[in-house]
């Protein structure tokens, strides 16, 4: 035989009438039946803790978790950084505004050379900066450390 879970029930003092109730209502089969009902409807009504105690805030890392774990990531790929069509389309801009008009073909290993160039160039001046950045005891990189890491490296004049 399955066991049944029996909830416990309050008397009351006062037990309901059964004229005032009638005849056909489940209250004069057992005089408790309204103490549960009322019980239950509490429960599913008020008994649970309201909608803002059950949101519960979204998980956030602590403030350079997530950098830390992106720069991990980025190191260990060897994919490009910078999408290839909008690198190959300011090529293009690039060579039509310096180049003679009828040189305007490109093959495709020369555009691979050109990004892997482009950004490994780019890593190393980001590294210079950020090392300028930490000297001048910041975390932030700034405009000024480009600047500086392009001087000191050779670069050419700062923009």
């Amino acid at each position: 035989m399955a066991r049944t879970k029996q909830v416990a029930q309050k008397k009351s003092k006062r037990r309901p009438s059964v004229a005032a109730a009638g005849p056909s209502s489940p209250a004069s089969a057992s005089p408790g039946w309204r103490l549960a009902s009322a019980v239950s409807a509490s429960r599913t009504a008020g008994g649970t803790p309201s909608t803002a105690q059950q949101k519960r805030k979204p998980h956030r890392f602590k403030p350079g978790t997530v950098a830390l774990r992106e720069i991990r990531h980025y190191q260990k790929t060897w994919k490009h950084l910078i999408p290839a069509a909008s690198f190959i389309r300011q090529v293009k801009a690039i060579s039509q505004n310096l180049a003679p008009p009828d040189i305007n073909r490109w093959s495709a290993e020369a555009l691979v050379i050109i990004q892997e160039a482009a950004e490994d160039f780019l890593v190393q001046l980001f590294g210079d900066a950020m090392l300028c950045a930490i000297h001048a005891k910041r975390v932030t990189l700034m405009q000024k450390d480009i600047q500086l890491a392009r001087r000191l490296g050779g670069l050419g004049r700062p923009w």
